[in-house]
């Protein structure tokens, strides 16, 4: 799926975020959106996903041969954020399979080969609640990355993440992200090293 902005701003009361912001996101590269905390990097995110209104301009969702509702773009990105919470009732088998009644894993991928892949094979019986925040933050990656969707967007990826917790983020990335469009929101180098091009939210304030 290609997503393309055309002239897109966003304000909240009378004050602008951003505006005019004339790009073209495409299926099978990587992007990097660039700015310093609280430069408008989370809000263009959801606006990408279909979460959040546009002020201006217009937003548009394609397949390549045809323009897709702003009612089903759901159906063709995962999405990974700080912001986003974990059913934290569920044990990490419950949120999985919940998870996965929704929308397809990616081929291959099956509940005990993902928690394999999380190392987190003694805590699949554990509630979400009793998870450090740097287990979450791996739950939140991969039920994004896992996810069988062209799009991935994500949104300070290695928060809450240790040394050992970023290289397993590479590792995800590596193979989950080819042939998607892929978004990451970042003011971390390490977190977009292989994003191919840039988009500077300083360019449209």
């Amino acid at each position: 799926m290609d997503i393309i902005l055309d002239n897109v701003g966003r304000r909240f009361n009378q004050e602008w975020i951003f505006r005019k912001i004339s790009y073209h996101f495409a299926q099978g590269e990587s992007y990097a959106v660039l700015g310093p905390n609280g430069s408008g990097k989370s809000t263009l995110l959801q606006i990408l996903s279909g979460n959040l209104s546009i002020s201006e301009g217009s937003v548009k969702y394609t397949d390549g041969t045809s323009l897709i509702d702003i009612e089903s773009v759901f159906r063709y990105l995962s999405i990974a954020t700080p912001y986003l919470e974990l059913i934290e009732e569920f044990t990490l088998i419950e949120l999985l399979s919940f998870h996965f009644r929704f929308k397809n894993p990616v081929q291959g991928w099956d509940i005990d080969r993902m928690i394999d892949f999380l190392g987190l094979i003694g805590s699949k019986q554990k509630e979400i609640r009793y998870f450090s925040s740097g287990m979450k933050q791996r739950v939140k990656l991969l039920l994004a990355c896992c996810t069988e969707t062209p799009v991935l967007l994500l949104d300070e990826p290695t928060t809450n993440l240790d040394k050992q917790g970023v290289d397993w983020y590479y590792k995800l990335i590596e193979s989950f992200s080819i042939n998607r469009l892929v978004v990451v929101c970042s003011n971390q180098p390490a977190e977009y090293a292989f994003c191919k091009k840039q988009l500077l939210i300083s360019d449209y304030k």
